[in-house]
């Protein structure tokens, strides 16, 4: 089933963001506005657009986050991997997505000061992300 869903995911969300679906959307919206003096602007050719634009929009919110989802997982794993290739790069930093959003924020300004603050990339990688952690903490 998830694989399934991932599929389905994929496929429509690369669908939904192709030009051809904004025009064909546009296209729609037109036709329905141009039946509006045909069908007496009643309530239900209202309803038809309210209905079908909520529908569409309901179901896009879990294709958008699924893929969403799926990129963030993929380019974490990408640059988990860079960290555990490069010699010089710090491997602590493996996994800090799990972190909160309050931590994250401090590693990220501890590192900015320490940037700042030093003359080299190579001092700035002899600090360790667990030292960065414990000084805010």
């Amino acid at each position: 089933m998830e694989r399934f869903f991932s599929k389905v995911a994929s496929r429509s969300a690369t669908a939904m963001g192709h030009p051809y679906a904004f025009v064909l959307s546009t296209l729609v919206i037109i036709l329905w506005a141009s039946t509006g003096p045909v069908l007496h602007w009643s309530d239900t050719w209202q309803l038809i657009v309210n209905t079908g634009t909520t529908v569409l929009t309901f179901l896009a919110v879990f294709i958008i986050q699924n893929s969403q989802n799926r990129d963030g997982a993929a380019i974490q794993a990408k640059l988990d991997e860079v960290l555990r290739a490069l010699p010089r790069a710090r491997e602590e930093f493996v996994g800090i997505e799990h972190l909160t959003e309050a931590q994250i924020c401090a590693i990220r300004d501890a590192l900015e000061r320490e940037v700042r603050g030093k003359d080299s990339k190579q001092q700035t990688a002899d600090d360790s992300a667990d030292r960065l952690i414990k000084r805010i903490g």
